[in-house]
């Protein structure tokens, strides 16, 4: 499974919802993701990646939607 795979179907364990079409969705504008969301998003993509999101570096506006989420992890990955 690729990053982008197993970043949306994260993101849907955690809301409920498919975002598959609505890659550019600012998850936090529209409610979806708080702060609790976000660390378990952050904890599922470490544990189902391995790929550790430093929370210092945590910017909400750098993470706000799908893609941006999916540029950030990819980003890590290197």
């Amino acid at each position: 499974m690729n990053i982008k795979e197993t970043v949306l179907e994260i993101i849907e364990d955690l809301t409920g919802t498919d975002y598959t079409d609505q890659l550019d969705t600012d998850l936090y504008e529209d409610g979806t993701l708080d702060s609790m969301a976000t660390v378990q998003m952050l904890v599922e993509i470490d544990g189902q990646l391995g790929i550790t999101v430093p929370v210092s570096e945590y910017e909400r506006s750098e993470w706000a939607t799908p893609a941006m989420i999916i540029t950030q992890v990819e980003a890590l990955q290197s």
